[in-house]
C-alpha cells in the first residue's frame, strides 16, 4: 500500500516556506505522492452543485493557487514524491500549453509526474474561461487527453477533432516517462468508470464521504462495474492503478458518523480503526491512500501527518 497527501492550495499554509516545509517533511516520513487540487477562477454566483458536500456548497472562496505553477513548485522541494494534478480539469486549459507545461514538469522532476484529470463542475468556471460547452464536457476531455499523448509520444504531431485541431508540429521535449506520463481518471459515476477502462491507466476517486462511495462496499461495487467495462473494452484491469482519496481523516475516537445506518465513516476513530480501514480497502483493490492532513497552521498539518506515521503505519 502506498500513500499520499494533499497539499494546500488555499488559506494561511499557502504560502512558499509553509509548503515547501509541508513537502519536505511528507518525503522525510515517506509518503509516495502528493496531490494537488484544480481551480482557476471561482465566479462571485455560483448556482452548481458541488458534488462532495451534502449541501452542494464549495468549501472555499475561489483562493486558490494555480495548479501547475504549484505542481512545479513541489517537484523542486522534493527529489521522490510523485506529483499529481488531483485532479486537472481538462477543458478549462488550452491542450497544447497544457501539455506542454506538464511535460516541462515531468522532464524538470525526473519523471515523476502523474496526470489526474477530471471533467470538472463547476458551470460557472467554464463560462468563464470560454472553455467547452460545459454539457460536453465529457467529450472535450476525451479529446484533450487524445492530444496530450499525440504531443507526448509523436514527432511531429498533427490532430484533428471535433474541440481542436493542428496541423504538424513540433513540442518537444517529451516527457521522460514512457510512452507518457500516467493519466489517472477522477470521479465514481459510470461515465467516469467507463472513462477510466477506455482512456486510463489509474482509477482516483474521491470516496468516504457522505456523497461519495460512502462505504467500502460501495467502494468494491463500483470496482466490480469497472472491471466489467475493461472487459468490455478489451483492456486489462490489473494493468490499471487505484488510488483513493479519503479527504476525512480525524485520528480521534470521538468517530465522525457514516452513511445511514453506519456507525463510523471509513478513515475515522482510533488508530487501530484506520489502520484495519486502510487494510480492507487494499483487500479490497486500492493500491494507493491519500489523507488529508491540512489543517489551518502548518504545525497542526504537520502534527497530523506525523501522527499517521508514528501512530497508524506501524499497525500495517
Amino acid at each position: 500500500m502506498r500513500f499520499g497527501f494533499y497539499l494546500p492550495t488555499r488559506g494561511p499554509v499557502a504560502t512558499g516556506p509553509a509548503l515547501g516545509a509541508f513537502v519536505r517533511r511528507g518525503e522525510e516520513l515517506g509518503f509516495d505522492s502528493v496531490m494537488i487540487a484544480d481551480h482557476l477562477v471561482f465566479p462571485a454566483r455560483v448556482d452548481s452543485p458541488y458534488p462532495y458536500t451534502l449541501s452542494g456548497a464549495f468549501p472555499g472562496q475561489g483562493d486558490a493557487l494555480d495548479l501547475i505553477s504549484l505542481l512545479t513548485f513541489a517537484a523542486a522541494a522534493s527529489t521522490k514524491l510523485r506529483l499529481v494534478t488531483s485532479v486537472m480539469i481538462v477543458p478549462l486549459r488550452n491542450p497544447l500549453a497544457t501539455a506542454k507545461a506538464l511535460a516541462t514538469v515531468d522532464v524538470l522532476s525526473g519523471g515523476r509526474l502523474t496526470v489526474g484529470v477530471g471533467v470538472g463542475w463547476l458551470r460557472e468556471e467554464f463560462e468563464a474561461m470560454a472553455a467547452p460547452d460545459f454539457d460536453r464536457r465529457g467529450r472535450s476531455t476525451d479529446e484533450f487527453v487524445a492530444i496530450y499523448r499525440r504531443l507526448w509520444s509523436e514527432d511531429p504531431a498533427s490532430f484533428e477533432g471535433e474541440f481542436y485541431r493542428f496541423d504538424a508540429l513540433h513540442c518537444l521535449p517529451h516527457p521522460i516517462q514512457r510512452p507518457h506520463p500516467p493519466i489517472w481518471i477522477g470521479g465514481h459515476s459510470r461515465a467516469a468508470l467507463r472513462r477510466v477502462a477506455r482512456i486510463g491507466d489509474g482509477w482516483h476517486p474521491v470516496g468516504a464521504t457522505p456523497t461519495a462511495l460512502s462505504s467500502p462496499d460501495d467502494f468494491s461495487a463500483a470496482l466490480d462495474d469497472l472491471r466489467r467495462f475493461c472487459d468490455e473494452e478489451g483492456r486489462d484491469f490489473d494493468r490499471l492503478t487505484v488510488s483513493f482519496k479519503a479527504p476525512t481523516y480525524d485520528l480521534d475516537r470521538n468517530a465522525a458518523p457514516g452513511a445511514p445506518g453506519v456507525a463510523r465513516r471509513p478513515f475515522t476513530g482510533s488508530a487501530e480503526d484506520v489502520a484495519a480501514d486502510i487494510a480492507d480497502y487494499e483487500r479490497r483493490g486500492a493500491h494507493e491512500v491519500v489523507f488529508d492532513f491540512r489543517s489551518t497552521t502548518l504545525a497542526e498539518c504537520i502534527e497530523r501527518m506525523e501522527r499517521f506515521a508514528s501512530e497508524i503505519r506501524p499497525l500495517l
